[in-house]
């Protein structure tokens, strides 16, 4: 498990104004995705497959607000995103949404941890 914050991501209820907002706030690069209803956010250089090429950040994603995922999340890499999710039940942390599948890139869960934040977890493919 490697247990490094990977992803964020930033719920919204107009889309078209929070994109706006982080682009020219931060000059941010947001990739809409209408099929999956989510944009990509590249908050610095990316490689080839879109993820940071270079240390010291993290991209994410900006999605409607919707349960679970209604308050930003922040997002873990694990090596094995189903004992991650066993582990999280075993030390009282609540599943919100267990492993879903995020096309090409790997598996995604969210979870809420002893203290109720919103997490998420994300296992490469």
């Amino acid at each position: 498990m490697t247990g490094r914050v990977v992803h964020f991501e930033i719920p919204y209820d107009d889309g078209d104004r929070a994109r706006k907002f982080y682009a020219e706030a931060f000059g941010w690069d947001i990739q809409e995705i209408p099929d999956m209803h989510y944009a990509i956010v590249r908050t610095g250089p990316t490689d080839a497959d879109g993820f940071p090429s270079e240390g010291g950040y993290i991209g994410g994603g900006m999605l409607k607000r919707e349960s679970p995922t209604d308050r930003p999340v922040i997002t873990i890499d694990v090596e094995d995103i189903d004992a991650a999710v066993a582990r999280v039940e075993e030390l009282g942390g609540m599943v919100v949404l267990g492993r879903q599948d995020v096309g090409d890139m790997g598996y995604a869960a969210y979870f809420k941890d002893v203290e109720g934040n919103l997490m998420g977890l994300f296992q490469k493919r």
